[in-house]
């Protein structure tokens, strides 16, 4: 049950730090957002971040094997890599149209997911 936990903490946290990286890029959209100077992102992604490391240090706290959890540390990572991944693919294809999803994306998320493989296996 750990690991589950583990996994649903850092999709969450996930979600908050690609909003928090790239979200801002959408800002230019609003009116409220033009002419504003850098510091003021940065702020608003911090803000957007913080509740990202709320989940993420849990999520690494209770999924670490040291701590009782399941997963090495290499094991982590390469999970919240994935989850990075996955997360980015679908903000990137849904808040921003003029993105496209290509074959060589397809094949390089593919090795990725290969590499969890090697990754877990003993």
């Amino acid at each position: 049950m750990r690991a589950v936990y583990t996994i649903l903490l850092l999709i969450a946290a996930n979600v908050f730090m690609t909003f928090a990286w790239y979200g801002h890029l959408k800002f230019k959209e609003f009116k409220w957002f033009e002419n504003k100077p850098l510091i003021i992102f940065v702020l608003i992604s911090w803000m957007i971040a913080l509740p990202e490391y709320m989940l993420q240090v849990p999520a690494n706290r209770l999924g670490f094997k040291t701590n009782g959890g399941p997963f090495s540390l290499m094991e982590l990572k390469v999970i919240q890599e994935v989850i990075t991944l996955i997360v980015f693919v679908l903000f990137s294809t849904i808040f921003f149209k003029n993105e496209s999803f290509k074959t060589n994306h397809l094949i390089g998320l593919f090795f990725l997911v290969l590499s969890v493989y090697f990754i877990f296996k003993k």
